[in-house]
């Protein structure tokens, strides 16, 4: 089946997601330099057009900031065929070989790529973690983004936004009535505040 990639746009107006038809990673990766895409084919590709600012894979989609001096209705449709030609025109070894596991193994061994990590939490961490998964994330990836939880101290949740969420605007409003609104509902006095870092 060969790919197919539509465009939707994201609460971050420098930030517009592809979509694919079918699976791209199963871990996200931030890519956030050239130097950083060198052993991801996509993300090297895509950095050698001149508005791609930095790179965003997940599950199913690639989530792109562009550079402030284009408009997304000069390049979104550009960008489309680029990653959808791309994407059916990579050598397949074997033929069993997907963009997925290329992704995967690369990433790998690419030390400077943020990489969202799987940390085993307990206690109160472990319920938020779980609150953000179940309720949080599917809107953020939703929006072209991730986020995942960094730490819980004193009552302070501090999470990491990736993706379309980071340099947001309204990512302030998302973290203050959104996630720590549903955080304090579900919680109650165990949370004070959430922030981003």
């Amino acid at each position: 089946m060969n790919y197919s990639i539509y465009a939707e746009s994201t609460p971050n107006p420098e930030v517009m997601k592809f979509v694919s038809n079918r699976m791209l990673a199963d871990k996200s990766l931030e890519i956030l330099n050239p130097s950083e895409s060198k052993k991801i084919p996509i993300a090297y590709e895509l950095f050698k057009l001149p508005f791609v600012k930095s790179i965003f894979i997940s599950s199913n989609f690639v989530s792109i900031t562009k550079t402030e001096d284009v408009e997304w209705q000069d390049i979104a449709l550009q960008l489309r065929t680029y990653i959808t030609d791309f994407l059916n025109s990579i050598e397949i070894i074997n033929h069993t070989e997907s963009i997925t596991t290329t992704i995967k193994e690369n990433s790998e061994s690419v030390k400077e790529v943020k990489i969202e990590e799987e940390t085993e939490f307990e206690g109160s961490e472990k319920e938020i973690a779980d609150l953000l998964d179940e309720y949080i994330r599917p809107a953020v990836e939703g929006d072209g983004g991730s986020i995942t939880l960094h730490s819980f101290k004193d009552g302070i949740v501090s999470v990491t936004l990736s993706g379309a969420c980071n340099g947001c605007p309204s990512s302030t409003v998302t973290l203050k009535q959104g996630i720590e609104g549903l955080l304090k509902q579900k919680m109650g006095d165990k949370i004070v505040k959430v922030v981003a870092r």
